[in-house]
């Protein structure tokens, strides 16, 4: 795993990279916002693919446990992925729902994810 700093208007951003899953529970949702936090990012960047599929599978609690703990360290975060291929109504509810209050963020691109959070 990379963390890529982005910064812009002063406020920095990270940017996690990886190649393989690098969220597959809640404890690891848990110890990556704390492992973040504590190098100083109230901003971060994750992507689709390096979190469990069962994260968009709204029934199993998974999603809410993560985004809680992001909430409580109030880190903002950008989720970038392909999301159109979600068909659950609860899903596509939930990433709208997000999307408006801005904590949260289902976007499409980096560029997209940075300007949400900057």
């Amino acid at each position: 795993m990379k963390i890529e700093t982005h910064t812009i208007n002063n406020t920095r951003i990270a940017e996690v990279i990886a190649e393989n899953s690098i969220i597959e529970s809640i404890e690891d949702g848990s110890q990556l916002v704390a492992d973040i936090y504590y190098q100083d990012f109230d901003r971060i960047i994750l992507y689709e693919k390096n979190i469990t599929p069962l994260f968009f599978n709204l029934k199993n609690g998974i999603a809410g446990e993560i985004l809680q703990k992001f909430s409580n360290f109030r880190v903002r975060l950008a989720i970038i992925g392909d999301f159109e291929k979600y068909e659950s109504k609860s899903i596509k509810d939930f990433i709208f729902e997000s999307n408006k209050n801005r904590q949260i963020n289902f976007v499409n691109s980096l560029e997209e994810g940075l300007r949400r959070l900057s």
